[in-house]
């Protein structure tokens, strides 16, 4: 019986699918498996039971990444799941910025005791008319699930459309129309397009990168969108160029005293993807995962571990060793098994950067000598016993 505990309210369509081998728990100290959304792990003290935390949705900032790879705990997303709650937000911030609604709806709002508004409406409608977003030219930065969607939504929309991604999936391909225009350098973005929209995940290489110097190459009365992560864009430059003229409209989804309530800025209280369906598809693909793991030992969609997959064992034991990605290790392991007259029937070896991850298949159940051996060889994190 595996330990679950939700540090967030998590969706009943997700956790209806734990099976009877998982129980939830409302104590994180004795869990071996955390669902998470928005709560933040940083001070947390992880219990020595943790295997694996399930973030029901893409980003991980509020996670220890470092220091839960350290510990041997593999970190999960759900990348995709909730694709298209945000992608249909970055459509409505597109009309948004290009129709004043907002201000329309507050002008109506403002003058509701006019017995005439609507004569006095039909003289004022043309201060919020704004225009179309048909044959205007969209920029999409980053071409993940998210930004795979808009592209192709923003093209049945009549947009113009330009891709860039240096790191385009085989996947993000197939999905991706090809009408999209596949640019090599995001400079072409900033150039072309009246629209630009960023979809990247919020790394060193991207913090900040829409500054004075991007936004300085981007066509006069830009619109800028960002609903991926607030700190891919530098406020301070962008709040310059909006007074300035140069940007004539920055939409983001993550609202704070720098942005809100700045002329030309149109902020959502960070509602991308908290549709229910979006909510729900994340539940269910965090659940699958956690449980595919803690049952098998396969990792899908890990953030800080290798891709891992053996599907379901056959045989009498399966060990999972976590360890340093550096030279020898599998002859360390293959040695020790070997001491301990055990047979490995099938094995796998994946790395990520500066950790890696070796699951075998054993024709006995592993002992505890064994796993004590292995736990002792050197560059070893963890040792889980899957079956046995």
């Amino acid at each position: 019986m595996f330990k679950i505990n939700c540090l967030n309210p998590i969706s009943q369509v997700g956790l209806a699918d734990l099976t009877s081998d998982f129980q939830i728990t409302d104590k994180a100290d004795d869990a071996e498996g955390i669902l998470v959304r928005s709560a933040s792990m940083h001070e947390m003290e992880l219990p020595g039971s943790l295997l694996a935390v399930a973030r029901a949705g893409a980003g991980v900032n509020n996670i220890p990444l470092d220091k839960c790879a350290e510990k041997g705990i593999v970190v999960f997303n759900t990348p995709g799941a909730n694709a298209n709650g945000v992608k249909e937000l970055v459509i409505a911030g597109m009309l948004l910025a290009a129709r004043d609604i907002v201000g329309g709806i507050e002008w109506i709002k403002d003058n509701a005791s006019d017995a005439d508004i609507a004569k006095t409406a039909e003289k004022q409608k043309k201060n919020f008319a704004g225009y179309e977003i048909a044959g205007k030219k969209l920029g999409v930065i980053g071409l993940g699930a998210i930004g795979v969607k808009v592209a192709n939504a923003a093209l049945h929309l009549g947009m113009d459309v330009y891709g860039y991604d240096p790191y385009l999936s085989v996947n993000a391909a197939w999905n991706l129309s090809r009408s999209v225009k596949h640019v090599e350098k995001v400079e072409d973005i900033y150039k072309e397009c009246d629209y630009i929209t960023i979809h990247v995940p919020l790394l060193d290489s991207t913090k900040g990168s829409i500054n004075r110097e991007a936004i300085s190459m981007m066509k006069d009365g830009v619109v800028v969108i960002n609903y991926a992560r607030d700190l891919l864009v530098s406020e301070t430059d962008m709040l310059e160029a909006l007074k300035n003229g140069k940007v004539s409209r920055y939409v983001s989804d993550f609202p704070n005293p720098t942005t809100a309530g700045q002329r030309g800025v149109i902020l959502t209280p960070h509602l991308g993807a908290s549709t229910e369906e979006s909510e729900d598809n994340c539940a269910k693909m965090a659940v699958s995962e956690i449980m595919d793991y803690l049952n098998n030992g396969n990792i899908r969609n890990s953030v800080n571990f290798p891709a891992l997959d053996m599907g379901v064992c056959d045989n009498k034991g399966r060990i999972e060793v976590f360890h340093k990605n550096q030279a020898n290790m599998i002859t360390q392991f293959t040695a020790v098994i070997g001491a301990e007259k055990i047979n490995i029937s099938d094995m796998m070896n994946k790395s990520k950067g500066d950790y890696a991850v070796t699951m075998l298949d054993l024709d006995d159940a592993p002992t505890e000598s064994l796993v004590e051996k292995l736990s002792g060889a050197e560059g070893v994190i963890r040792v889980r016993v899957v079956k046995g």
